[in-house]
């Protein structure tokens, strides 16, 4: 006599049913979401140590804006850090070029009170390739400057 063979039971269907399909388009769409997240943190730029053209003062910031090493407009901006409540106050903004042979005298774009803590003022610059530039605060009788941006 010849006993048959037993039958499966349980709760998996035999391979190549539906519920690997299922599997595999799981598998699908998580490889594809892993991929959009590797695309986006590749696509994002590093951030930098610090912004460029601007220097951190006690009181806030100082940043100038241009086409280092070449004539253009250039622009000043100070912001006040924790400025509330603190009143307004005035500045005067500008510029400071240097070459391999000098150190030019500050150029001022003007004189302001700042508004809701912060201040811009700008200007043509004329410069030349090679020349390094900064930014230069007086508040008070004190000279504030940031550091040198060179082409």
């Amino acid at each position: 006599m010849t006993v048959p063979a037993p039958r499966r039971t349980g709760d998996s269907p035999p391979p190549g049913r539906p519920a690997s399909r299922a599997s595999a388009r799981r598998a699908g769409v998580a490889v594809a979401a892993l991929c959009l997240v590797a695309a986006t943190v590749a696509a994002t730029p590093p951030a930098p140590a610090a912004p460029t053209g601007c220097g951190d003062l006690v009181g806030g910031q100082l940043c100038l804006r241009g086409p280092v090493g070449a004539t253009g407009t250039y622009t000043a901006t100070y912001r006040r850090s924790g400025a509330a409540g603190r009143g307004e106050i005035g500045v005067r903004l500008g510029y400071q070029r240097k070459n391999a042979r000098i150190t030019a005298f500050p150029g001022w774009f003007g004189s302001r009170r700042t508004e809701r803590g912060a201040v811009m003022l700008g200007g043509r610059v004329e410069m030349f390739a090679g020349e390094c530039v900064r930014g230069v605060m007086e508040h008070a009788g004190t000279v504030f400057v940031t550091r040198w941006s060179c082409a």
